[in-house]
């Protein structure tokens, strides 16, 4: 998860990377290489000989290899590497970079784990592609071991430097590894850039971007470095400031057009300015580019389905089924969006197919993936002009609601809605937008968008009855909460917040007031390791709904502070005072 200093260029070549044999230096002899555990990735063995005799030099002794990315992966599930040494083409099957995805989106790495990718590939679109999942080096084939000895050496030191900063972010208490990185800069004043930069990170990550937005300028202010207005930019970007963040982003283009995360960005800052055309051109020229990345292509892909440029759609899609075979990245949005393309097309055929594909392939582990085939199929039925089968998957699709009360989120729901209204299902689609806006009760804009769907099935009266009934029972379900806390009922107040959790399970006011009470209860009664971990899902299931909530660092931090009941022969802990504690927000 540590950000290089800077990307390897993408002209770099054996000549520039390597180096004649050298002595070892001294400042290796103070690192343990003889006790690591080494991993060696490459589907040559000869190469894969190479580079073990060359960590035997250090003295390595315990040096696995594999000859595939499959067979990395399962290796990296079953003991915890101090360095991998992996090369981007493995044949068949998953390449380096997926392999660094897919070991950093499990967490298979420990924060002080070096991940070296090795390559002999030296194109722009293979180097970047690398490069935007940030290993801890790229070296180029072929690699002499001086070059090998003295990266080592230059990486693993710099991971000491943010092993615990990294640890606190895994943990998700993003609040103490900015803390962290301040004791860092105190001490290692030569990292004092790169430790600036994860601080601004971890407190946006903590919901405080103007403190995030200081570090930013105080960068800035010492030299002009693109990720540090590139952060502004994403920072005006969420104030909702469309245009300045578009300035922002297209000077670092200007300045480095390699700089690919400021194309990612500046289309979403078209988008967020209405501008979609624009949008989808930013990505085209970003996946032309680096056009290995599943996201973007994805994020095309839905940018082209909603100007219906069936073309660009299509060609997006089918790049993420292709690249993304072997990927963690690979998931059911883009057979669902090929579908899609093939219903304008008027191919249902192969639009039934690809559905079908969806469910075989996902539906063991997405939620709700039957449901959203069949949503995708009324869509398919329907733009194609097929009105009868189009309204008959809308009567299959309102059967499943009325079985299962689970519903899935909120823009599978809106888009779920949005069919049922356009094939003439009545009565469901509003339950369903009743369940979004108790679930985004405080979310004016989301509001705003529902009524509109309202308002084009010739529903305006009932619509805005509807929105203003659901809010208030969310208002209701959570005041009540709060008031049982206040009164002092905690274990009342803690029953009442699970059950208002199962009717409004995706409403973050309602989740974080819940996890408030959970930490009061304990605050005052004694640490409970069950209701830690209730806690504690509840806090990542709101991470996953909306990152970079400031209460959640701070309910967090809260966490972190419980300490479990003493031993017998311990002093008894300090109690903590009325005061320390947050009260759950009201409406």
């Amino acid at each position: 998860m540590n950000t290089p200093a800077a990307q390897p260029r993408p002209d770099a070549t054996p000549d520039a990377m390597a180096a004649p044999l050298v002595a070892r230096p001294k400042v290796l002899e103070e690192i343990d290489w003889a006790g690591k555990q080494y991993l060696i990735v490459d589907d040559f063995v000869g190469i894969r000989q190479l580079l073990r005799e060359s960590l035997r030099s250090l003295g390595a002794r315990n040096i696995d290899q594999a000859s595939s990315g499959g067979e990395a992966m399962g290796l990296l599930a079953k003991l915890r590497y101090d360095v991998v040494l992996c090369d981007y083409n493995l044949g068949e099957g998953k390449n380096g970079q997926q392999v660094l995805e897919e070991a950093r989106i499990r967490q298979l790495l420990t924060p002080s784990s070096v991940f070296v990718m090795v390559s002999a590939e030296k194109s722009v679109e293979s180097v970047m592609g690398a490069a935007e999942h940030q290993p801890d080096a790229y070296l180029v084939k072929p690699i002499t071991e001086g070059v090998l000895l003295t990266r080592l050496n230059r990486v693993w030191r710099r991971k000491q430097i943010f092993r615990l900063i990294d640890q606190a972010f895994i943990e998700k208490d993003y609040l103490r590894a900015a803390r962290l990185c301040d004791d860092q800069i105190a001490a290692n004043r030569v990292h004092e850039i790169e430790l600036l930069r994860m601080k601004a990170r971890m407190l946006e990550r903590s919901g405080q971007p103007a403190r995030a937005r200081e570090v930013y300028e105080r960068v800035l202010a010492q030299r002009e470095y693109h990720w540090a207005r590139a952060g502004l930019g994403k920072i005006r970007m969420a104030d909702g400031d469309f245009e300045q963040a578009r300035q922002m982003f297209q000077t670092v283009i200007a300045e480095n057009r390699h700089y690919i995360d400021a194309y990612d960005q500046l289309a979403r800052a078209y988008q967020g300015m209405g501008q979609h055309e624009e949008a989808a051109a930013v990505l085209e020229r970003a996946a032309r580019m680096s056009p290995n990345s599943v996201p973007r292509q994805r994020h095309l892909g839905q940018a082209a389905l909603r100007l219906g440029n069936v073309p660009m759609a299509e060609k997006a899609f089918r790049k993420c089924l292709v690249i993304g075979e072997y990927s963690i990245r690979k998931g059911p949005e883009d057979y669902l969006g090929l579908a899609r393309v093939c219903g304008l097309k008027g191919n249902t055929k192969d639009a039934l197919q690809l559905l079908l594909l969806a469910q075989r392939e996902f539906g063991s582990e997405h939620e709700h993936m039957v449901l959203r085939a069949k949503i995708t199929e009324g869509h398919v039925y329907h733009e194609s002009g097929d009105y009868l089968n189009a309204r008959r998957a809308g009567d299959e699709l309102d059967a499943m609601l009325q079985a299962d009360p689970g519903r899935p989120g909120t823009a599978i729901c809106i888009e779920m809605a949005t069919l049922l209204f356009a094939v003439g299902v009545k009565g469901t689609p509003g339950e369903v937008l009743a369940y979004v806006i108790r679930n985004n009760h405080d979310n004016t804009l989301l509001q705003d968008e529902v009524q509109k769907i309202f308002d084009r099935a010739r529903l305006a009266d009932e619509g805005a009855l509807i929105i203003r009934t659901a809010r208030k029972e969310a208002v209701d379900l959570m005041n009540q909460g709060v008031v049982l806390w206040k009164t002092g009922k905690l274990p009342d107040a803690v029953k009442w917040m699970r059950k208002a959790r199962e009717r409004l399970p995706d409403n973050v006011r309602v989740l974080f007031n819940a996890v408030q009470i959970l930490i009061s209860h304990m605050q005052q009664r004694g640490h409970e390791l069950e209701l830690e971990l209730e806690a504690r899902a509840v806090l990542e299931h709101v991470d996953r709904l909306q990152p970079g909530q400031q209460r959640f660092a701070q309910l967090m931090e809260q966490l972190g502070a419980l300490q479990p009941p003493p031993e017998p022969e311990a002093a008894p802990a300090e109690p903590v005072g009325e005061k320390d504690q947050a009260a759950p927000a009201r409406n």
